[in-house]
């Protein structure tokens, strides 16, 4: 495994930024011309837009290219609207589970509710913070279709994205709405954990923006198998690692604190497959810990130690080296244009990073 982004997301991410930042100097004149208060939107927004791997712009330009399309600005621009639905996502889903952080910085919600304690304002500053977070995200979801549409492709084009665009919209909603079920449910199972992944990660992450991607270049119907086959696979080994990060990460790779994903109570295939290989005990102890927001560091250590050592992380790791050896097969497809695949399958490495 790489410990750094490979050649296809470096030579993807300079594009992206430059898209980015055009796009969203555009709008801050918009909203500024509304009423100076609402830089601060504007101001939380580039700092989530700092951050990231662009991956989901990657996998949209390589898409592109594996379908024949030649490099340019236009594409460029559509692939990176995608960077506004993830940010959508990330600060909805941190409003969700109340985390205090995120790609190292104060989560928007967070950032937000400092801004009203600076200010003296009234009320409650949690609650503020949180109402403000929800209409930023909102935003970055109307900017997503904003900044498509504004790409520069051909009307024809953006209509034949609309499918695997829309659909990739509906999945990721869809997808953490499950997660968030799943939690209070108190769900265990492996397959409950499984469909989580493929809607809230798999498909949103790697396979919808590949098919985004084709259908731009005008063959969404010949390739939308031939990039399931590789993405679906590969976009479950891409959430499982940032699952075993969530439990055993670095924070300074991962930006969040370690075992973060313990004190959400995220029910993941890592906790699904603790709890089931556990003695009857230990997980039962493992229950109780699962989702303590006070959780201690101590805590933390023996709940990883006991995923290490009832086999559930390696169990884990075993599948990140199967969903990417099927990955790895479905790029011998010849539907794929020679140029992209030695760039998809390097995409391998980067999804499934250990360093995330």
């Amino acid at each position: 495994m790489t410990s750094s982004l490979p050649s296809p997301v470096s030579f993807v991410r300079p594009a992206v930024d430059t898209a980015l930042a055009d796009f969203i100097g555009r709008r801050r004149t918009q909203l500024l011309e509304i009423g100076p208060e609402l830089a601060p939107v504007t101001d939380a927004l580039e700092a989530m837009l700092a951050g990231g791997k662009r991956l989901r712009p990657a996998f949209c330009y390589w898409g592109w290219r594996g379908a024949g399309g030649a490099d340019s600005p236009e594409i460029h621009a559509a692939a990176a609207s995608l960077e506004f639905l993830q940010a959508c996502a990330l600060i909805h889903d941190d409003v969700i589970d109340n985390s205090d952080t995120r790609r190292g910085l104060p989560a928007t919600h967070k950032r937000l509710a400092l801004l009203h304690e600076h200010s003296g304002w009234s009320g409650a500053a949690e609650e503020f913070g949180q109402g403000a977070a929800i209409l930023i995200g909102d935003l970055c979801l109307a900017w997503n279709d904003a900044m498509y549409h504004a790409s520069g492709l051909p009307l024809e084009a953006l209509q034949a994205g609309r499918r695997p665009l829309d659909t990739m919209r509906t999945e990721v909603m869809a997808g953490q709405y499950l997660d968030t079920l799943e939690q209070v449910r108190g769900t265990e199972s492996a397959e409950a954990a499984l469909r989580v992944m493929r809607y809230k990660s798999a498909k949103y992450t790697i396979e919808r923006p590949l098919h985004l991607g084709a259908a731009l270049a005008g063959r969404y119907t010949e390739l939308a198998p031939v990039y399931s086959a590789y993405g679906l696979p590969l976009g479950i080994a891409f959430q499982l690692r940032d699952d075993v990060l969530g439990v055993f990460g670095d924070p300074e790779q991962t930006g969040k604190p370690a075992g973060d994903d313990l004190r959400e109570g995220k029910r993941t295939l890592i906790v699904a497959e603790t709890l089931q290989r556990a003695s009857a005990a230990d997980a039962a102890q493992f229950r109780r810990l699962l989702g303590d927001p006070e959780l201690t560091r101590d805590a933390v250590e023996w709940m990883r130690g006991l995923a290490t050592e009832c086999g559930a992380l390696k169990a884990c790791e075993y599948r990140i080296d199967d969903y990417v050896e099927q990955a790895t097969a479905a790029l011998e497809n010849d539907a794929i244009a020679d140029d992209a695949r030695s760039s998809l399958a390097d995409l391998i490495a980067a999804a499934t990073s250990r360093k995330h």
